[in-house]
């Protein structure tokens, strides 16, 4: 087994050594074994894991049982049972296969696009159906929800393909040239297809519509990129609901780890929740290499991670050991741009290795205070790791400064008692972003002066009297780490009281002083208020009576406010001895009231004036009546 580190990642190559052949008997097996220390030490994995001549693709079911992978030649399909450690089968086809789909959780349902634009479908009895698309194919998606085929290749179309109509539906138009790759987000089925302009189309497959555009060759171009081309996208993959990785033929991006096989590289796969990665070589060999920093090895094959915690106890020297890498601005700064082409560098990746005794060599005659350099930063870690063992500083912010550090206290008496038991610890205030704001804003000072903090803190003085007393010693302990760094230790803060704060009795003095203390304060505001009062000079003030209105008193606002201020029951009472007010029974059993308006002074005036009125008109027709009838009494005379 071959063990390759860089960026610190060690990688373990499973395939490397040399293989045996089928036909050679158990005791020329063990012999070989004995002689050859690369056929000892040596790991078969997987039976036969290997092409005739070349591997193109290679996949994992979902339920990571089965490895399929393609190749030639003849072209075929090998299916091999993780469980078995073995081969489960094999299938030739017509012709060489592009890329293939696992659509059921086993190897039931396959479905192979060939490089003759011939799309083959295969069930668990072996092959079911071919048909064939109009434009050469490089990749194709399944949506599961819809039961379509989405397939991109030499088009700026996208075919679709429903398999349960069993027919091509009408095709998605990009603004691409030619699509390399695609995929489909298994959480909210989001259709996104990498261009070969550099661009990802993103297509929603319930409207039919393309929803999003990211040009990735614009943005993975900058001033210290060296490129002779423009980047396409040639890789393309979904991570969970918001996370997409997109790969350019440039090789741009952040580089985590990376591999060196003897052999190109045609394609590769990580088994699911795992570090083992799996790769398909232009070599009959099938490479496998384990990651332990990505995830731990499979279930069947487990005793990997005891295996590689032994090789990290007992460590050897790696292939990269010897060397050191470089990148052009190293060798810039070294001087040794002139040596690029000699045998002393092996470009690789971005960058060069050289020997790493030449390095050191032409590194101290170029930097020969490098030694001073080191001193000073040893001399650095020590003074930090004496202030270390000082008393820690605790950063509190600007505002809140008491509310801060007693939730620092809380925060350490948790992280003590989940230390003991286990606790489900809850989310800090100071950490919450949330909350960010009372810390710096001074609009959210806590006013600890007013009457509803100091009754429902009643013992909140003791403790801020503590709390104060640690805030002036932060900040007498930061003046002095200031003024004079290597400064000794202080002293330690007074001892704190060990008086409970569940003692009920204190908790009520405490509180019946804080109610003392704010009648006393109340009761000075009052004698400053009737003094002022007094030193007033009070001024008359107008009022305006509307039209109508006739002034009385200021009796009459008072008595209504009184009277509006009584109950139901007692102004119905009221209004009953008024008399404007009287309740009667009906004939269903039921109660009726009736209401009488009040009369205002005006109006029993002019209520009378109309009754003095009405009297006496009636008098002047009465007295009309009788001169009338005097008159005819006096003609019939005549």
């Amino acid at each position: 087994m071959q063990v390759s580190s860089l960026n610190e990642v060690k990688i373990y190559s499973l395939s490397c050594g040399k293989s045996l052949p089928e036909w050679l008997s158990d005791r020329k097996k063990r012999a070989l074994q004995k002689k050859d220390v690369d056929v000892r030490r040596r790991i078969e994995l997987i039976q036969d894991f290997e092409m005739p001549t070349v591997c193109t693709t290679i996949k994992v079911s979902k339920d990571g049982q089965y490895i399929l992978a393609t190749g030639t030649y003849k072209p075929r399909v090998r299916c091999y049972d993780t469980y078995q450690l073995s081969l489960k089968f094999e299938r030739c086809l017509d012709s060489e296969v592009v890329t293939f789909e696992i659509l059921s959780d086993d190897y039931s349902k396959i479905v192979f696009l060939h490089n003759d634009r011939y799309i083959e479908f295969h069930s668990q009895s072996g092959f079911y159906y071919k048909t064939r698309i109009p434009k050469f194919g490089r990749d194709f998606s399944y949506h599961s929800s819809s039961c379509d085929l989405y397939f991109v290749g030499a088009s700026s179309e996208v075919y679709r393909l429903n398999l349960e109509q069993g027919r091509y539906l009408n095709p998605l138009q990009t603004d691409a040239a030619e699509n390399n790759v695609c995929d489909i987000n298994s959480v909210h089925g989001l259709f996104a297809t990498g261009t070969i302009e550099g661009r990802v189309e993103c297509w929603d497959p319930r409207t039919r519509n393309r929803v999003g555009l990211l040009d990735c060759a614009l943005n993975s171009v900058t001033a210290d990129s060296e490129i002779n081309s423009l980047p396409t996208i040639s890789a393309l993959k979904f991570n969970g609901a918001l996370t997409m990785a997109v790969g350019t033929t440039t090789g741009q991006g952040k580089i985590f780890t990376s591999l060196e096989p003897e052999h190109d590289l045609n394609d590769v796969c990580l088994y699911p929740n795992s570090g083992m990665l799996l790769t398909a070589n232009e070599t009959p060999k099938m490479g496998i290499y384990y990651i332990p920093v990505l995830g731990p090895a499979p279930r069947w094959c487990s005793f990997l991670d005891n295996l590689t915690e032994e090789l990290e106890e007992n460590p050897e020297s790696t292939v990269y050991d010897d060397y050191k890498f470089v990148t052009k601005k190293d060798l810039e700064n070294l001087g040794l741009t002139h040596l690029i082409g000699s045998p002393f560098l092996r470009a690789y990746m971005h960058g060069f290795f050289m020997d790493i005794r030449l390095y050191h060599k032409v590194k101290l005659m170029v930097n020969p205070f490098a030694y001073e350099e080191y001193r000073k930063d040893k001399i650095r870690q020590k003074i930090e790791e004496t202030r270390a063992q000082r008393v820690q500083l605790k950063k509190l912010p600007k505002v809140n400064k008491e509310l801060a550090l007693k939730l620092i206290e809380e925060e350490e008496e948790k992280q003590k008692s989940t230390w003991k038991k286990k606790v489900k610890s809850l989310p800090n205030i100071l950490t919450d972003d949330r909350f960010k704001v009372m810390f710096e804003n001074p609009d959210f000072q806590v006013d600890e002066e007013s009457e509803e903090f100091r009754l429902l803190n009643p013992l909140v003085s003791k403790i801020s009297e503590k709390r104060k007393k640690k805030l002036r010693l932060l900040e007498q302990q930061e003046l002095r780490e200031k003024e004079e760094e290597e400064e000794p230790e202080g002293k330690p803060s007074d001892a704190e009281s060990s008086e409970s704060s569940d003692d009920e009795k204190a908790w009520v003095e405490e509180v019946r002083k804080q109610r003392r203390l704010l009648q006393q304060e109340e009761k000075v505001k009052r004698q400053e208020r009737l003094k002022e009062d007094q030193q007033t000079v009070l001024k008359p003030q107008f009022y305006e009576i509307k039209a109508g209105e006739e002034f009385r008193s200021f009796k009459d606002s008072a008595t209504k406010q009184r009277l509006m201020n009584k109950t139901l029951e007692d102004r119905l009472k009221i209004e009953a001895k008024n008399g404007t007010l009287s309740v009667s029974d009906t004939t269903v059993g039921s109660k009726q009231l009736t209401f009488t308006l009040k009369r205002s002074e005006q109006q029993k005036k002019q209520q009378e004036a109309e009754k003095l009125h009405r009297q006496e008109r009636k008098r002047l027709r009465r007295s009309a009546g009788h001169l009338k009838s005097r008159h005819k009494r006096g003609r019939s005379f005549h």
